[in-house]
């Protein structure tokens, strides 16, 4: 029987651990129930399961039958601090948290891939390291876990590594979809603080408006990234956050705001970084205000590597078909800690569409809105393609993986 066979017939135990995970979401890097229903859903496996020190992570290695190098599988399981309005049978039992971002397929399908691989360990030519991570929503839950050892889990550390992200829009239902290089940003935050002189709303001429300052500063950030940076190399600085005052009629000492910058190349974060403080001092000048600035470097720039991205479509594309697997015609702005995995592992991080076959794709709400809701029906999938990915990169250790993708294909996996 094949991997996508067994995954199928797996479904409803895929199904009712992403179902369980979802109902009971937890946030950051103490994530103990989830930990706890992980644990109980790799219960019986031959793995070595070791448990994070600082952060409720699950690192469990399965030793193949013969001899080989590691390669590593990554499911992150954290939520997010967002109210759910889905109204599914399933929905979050806790307020002011939902797997809003997916993370729950994600476990389950890393849980379905340790099933199917252990079924098939003997013939596995190397080692699987299994990285179920917390803390992956701007909680560096990959950074800790690195720190903690999981890239020397299984000895050697892996040859290759790979991650996955379903989407509940832009990609149809069942699509995979992956690109060489860059494919997700880097995400830092700007912050400010405009300190001027309160007054009267009545006499603003008496006072040194920090409200005014901020928002001329916010609206000329926009014209300036337009104006020095080139669109193929794209910035992003969103304002998310303005606070200042406490009445209509007081003009207060201080106004702040906070900003979301996303990169993709070193020069342009540094460059961004510069551009942005040199403004917000220029326009402070001549305001005749002051103006204090921090930058928060956050996720580094997400790297596939381009064989093993080459390796992970073309295992895609055989498995499912060759309509099942595009490649990315862009770089994705949002951001992703598996880049410090692949800082140090060559690998490829791929997308996943899971938007139900009842919505647009295109308008369909996206990751992290309240009303996201992601398809059970790509479980099966997403754990055959983790399997495969693992069980055709250790055979093909000693050649190049993008050459030998049909290597322990579907007709010679065996049952």
């Amino acid at each position: 029987m094949s991997f996508t066979e067994s995954a199928r017939d797996m479904r409803d135990e895929l199904v009712h651990l992403r179902h369980s995970l979802h109902s009971t979401p937890e946030v950051g890097l103490d994530l103990p129930r989830t930990q706890e229903k992980v644990l109980a859903a790799l219960d019986g496996l031959p793995l070595e399961i070791t448990l994070g020190r600082s952060l409720s992570s699950v690192t469990a290695v399965l030793r193949g039958g013969r001899p080989g190098p590691a390669v590593l599988l990554r499911g992150d399981m954290d939520a997010l601090p967002v109210t759910e309005r889905t109204g599914l049978p399933f929905s979050s039992q806790v307020e002011g948290r939902m797997h809003a971002c997916g993370h729950d397929l994600h476990t389950a399908m890393l849980a379905g891939a340790a099933h199917l691989l252990s079924a098939r360990r003997e013939e596995l030519a190397g080692d699987v390291i299994f990285m179920f991570q917390p803390g992956e929503e701007g909680h560096e839950g990959a950074k800790h876990m690195i720190g903690e050892g999981v890239l020397d889990a299984a000895g050697d550390r892996p040859v290759a590594a790979y991650g996955m992200h379903v989407v509940s829009s832009m990609l149809p239902p069942g699509m995979f979809s992956s690109r060489p290089g860059p494919i997700m940003a880097a995400a830092d935050v700007f912050s400010v603080t405009v300190k001027g002189r309160g007054g009267h709303g009545s006499t603003p001429h008496r006072a040194r408006d920090p409200i005014q300052a901020g928002c001329e500063m916010v609206a000329a950030i926009q014209t300036m990234v337009t104006r020095t940076f080139d669109v193929f190399d794209p910035v992003v600085v969103t304002v998310g956050r303005f606070h200042g005052g406490s009445a209509d009629n007081v003009i207060p000492d201080e106004a702040e705001f906070e900003a979301t910058v996303r990169t993709f190349s070193a020069d342009n974060r540094a460059l961004v970084r510069r551009r942005l403080v040199e403004l917000v001092e220029g326009i402070a000048a001549a305001h005749d205000v002051k103006v204090e600035t921090s930058f928060g470097m956050g996720y580094p720039v997400t790297v596939n590597d381009a064989t093993e991205t080459a390796f992970a479509g073309a295992t895609a594309g055989e498995l499912f078909g060759p309509g099942r697997y595009l490649v990315t015609p862009q770089p994705v702005m949002g951001s992703e800690d598996f880049s410090y995995v692949l800082q140090e592992v060559p690998g490829a991080f791929v997308f996943l569409g899971a938007c139900p076959p009842d919505r647009d794709p295109a308008t369909a709400p996206y990751n992290h809105s309240p009303e996201a809701v992601f398809d059970d029906a790509v479980l099966p999938d997403g754990a055959a393609l983790y399997a495969t990915l693992a069980q055709r990169r250790l055979a093909a250790s000693d050649t190049s993986p993008a050459s030998t993708a049909g290597v322990g294909s579907d007709a010679s996996l065996g049952g």
